[in-house]
């Protein structure tokens, strides 16, 4: 019988899932992509990695899971489409689907990170560095999984460096 990996959407559960820290991907879902990106093991900076077309989940998972074991991964947070109004729409409940069955096939705990926003803040910072519409459409999705992640990272590592 395959281990129960935590899904929390709670910094706390998270860090006392990762008691030695770790690296960490970011996954932004959408409906045909998924945005990564990626945080060192001190949980200081999230860097935007690629976009990966949206298939069958096994598929996906392969991805995915290559990704992680490239990249000594220790834990997955995962971007919470919530509405505006912080209820949980049918957007949330796929994500939450997704993030069960990816944590029960990589046995790796997920934090579940409210994305509202993101997109946003991603496509402000892509303008901010001057990137061309069609550049920014190339990016966005691995540039709002930076976003999230990066604030997961700053709840995880309390607001200061984690060593």
């Amino acid at each position: 019988m395959a281990k129960m990996a935590v899904i929390t959407t709670s910094a706390l559960e998270m860090r006392d899932a990762l008691p030695e820290g770790g690296g960490l991907i970011g996954l932004d879902l959408g409906t045909q992509t998924i945005g990564t990106a990626f945080a060192d093991a001190g949980w200081c900076i999230a860097s935007p990695g690629k976009t990966i077309a949206r298939g069958k989940f096994s598929v996906d998972k392969g991805t995915i899971a290559a990704l992680i074991t490239e990249r000594a991964i220790k834990g997955i947070v995962i971007g919470l489409p919530l509405n505006m109004d912080g209820s949980a729409g049918a957007r949330a409940q796929s994500a939450r689907a997704y993030a069960r069955n990816l944590s029960q096939a990589l046995e790796l705990p997920v934090l579940l990170w409210d994305e509202r926003w993101s997109t946003t803040s991603a496509e402000r910072g892509l303008i901010e560095q001057d990137f061309s519409r069609a550049k920014r459409k190339e990016r966005i999705d691995s540039a709002a999984a930076a976003v999230i992640l990066q604030a997961a990272c700053d709840a995880l590592a309390g607001g200061g460096m984690r060593f």
